[in-house]
């Protein structure tokens, strides 16, 4: 087995998902996740932890989902059961069909969302880490050589997760003293406010409220919206290419939407439920070891030089105490590339310029 199989799950169940003696994991493994999730079982076992090993298989889910009559139970009892009494749930992504469910109807994967909400939320209760494992339909879909792939998760992946945490902790302070940010670019104008939220320093540990690994970006939930937003970076959003997506706020409501490509799935996830055309996160990238788009959200968005924003659920770790943020069924991240005519500005000061923060060398040196 390639010894950074081992590097990866070690960060993961230590550094990641802080597993101590006697925690009850739910490990969901992908079926290309195979052998990370063998060096994970190894690790959680070496620690004393408590494991459940459930398998995730697009290719089952287009299977059950075609098969079945859109009628879901709310929240089948046994799955709630399971993740309720998780201590901390780890997904292991990477499949063999990256495009597995597109011919799924867009009410039935509507009505799985919306059935499995409870679900969700008490997933997220848990210290949760979602990661992927690098597997040939990845990197297809990446459009590398399995080699390349390889190697450019790994360098994503086992990073000085310390280093970086401290410096986008400053990027963190001067999002939790501000109260207005202001993106702009040449197709974007766009007004978000922040005022009483918190940004989270997203680190790859839920230490720092980060459920990702890789990750590599600060991100907060905006409390308003208004103007226009180009995500110009594509991606693949339930087996669909989205390309180009043009949203336009009023009152913090998206009131005027279109896509070059994917529309129709764009107008899926925003008629999800009312929650779904409000803004759940602001993220903004941060991790200059991702280097260039794959088409893989979890890598995509912590991408230096890029900003994402999310239609659908906010997080509570980015809410005043007792405050609850936007709800909804989905939370559906969309990027766009700040690395040339842009500006990120805090309260009318500039924090990034084309994709250069004000604490890097060459800020303000590029047009």
């Amino acid at each position: 087995m390639d010894p950074r199989v081992h590097e990866h799950a070690e960060i993961l169940v230590d550094w990641s998902a802080r597993i101590e003696a006697g925690d009850n994991v739910v490990l969901s493994v992908a079926e290309g996740a195979h052998d990370l999730a063998v060096a994970v079982a190894e690790a959680l076992g070496e620690r004393g932890a408590n494991l459940v090993a459930t398998y995730d298989s697009d290719e089952l889910t287009r299977a059950y989902l075609r098969g079945h009559n859109s009628d879901f139970d709310a929240d089948p009892a046994h799955e709630l059961t399971l993740v309720k009494g998780a201590d901390a749930y780890l997904r292991l992504g990477g499949g063999r069909n990256t495009t597995a469910t597109a011919d799924v109807p867009s009410e039935t994967r509507q009505a799985y969302r919306r059935a499995r909400t409870e679900i969700r939320e008490a997933r997220m209760d848990t210290d949760w880490v979602s990661t992927v494992h690098p597997t040939r339909s990845l990197a297809q879909q990446a459009g590398m050589a399995y080699e390349a792939y390889q190697e450019f998760v790994y360098d994503a992946i086992l990073r000085d997760w310390e280093s970086l945490a401290e410096e986008m902790g400053q990027l963190k302070t001067v999002l939790d003293a501000g109260s207005e940010v202001h993106i702009e670019t040449a197709e974007t104008d766009l007004w978000l406010s922040i005022q009483d939220r918190t940004a989270v320093n997203s680190a790859a540990s839920v230490d720092y409220d980060s459920h990702n690994l890789p990750s590599g970006e600060v991100f907060t939930a905006p409390a308003d919206a208004e103007g226009t937003v180009v995500f110009d970076v594509p991606m693949t959003v339930d087996a669909t290419r989205l390309q180009d997506v043009r949203l336009t706020f009023e009152g913090g409501e998206v009131v005027d939407y279109g896509a070059a490509q994917g529309e129709a799935v764009l107008k899926e996830i925003l008629e999800t439920d009312a929650g779904a055309r409000r803004l759940g996160e602001l993220g903004i990238g941060m991790n200059r070891g991702i280097d260039r788009v794959t088409d893989n959200i979890l890598f995509d968005e912590k991408m230096g030089e890029t900003v994402h924003l999310a239609v659908g659920r906010a997080y509570d770790a980015c809410l005043p105490d007792g405050k609850t943020g936007n709800q909804s069924a989905v939370h559906t991240d969309l990027i766009t590339d700040i690395s040339d005519e842009s500006t990120l500005s805090v309260d009318g000061e500039v924090i990034q310029q084309n994709g250069t923060f004000r604490w890097e060398p060459g800020f303000g040196g590029r047009s």
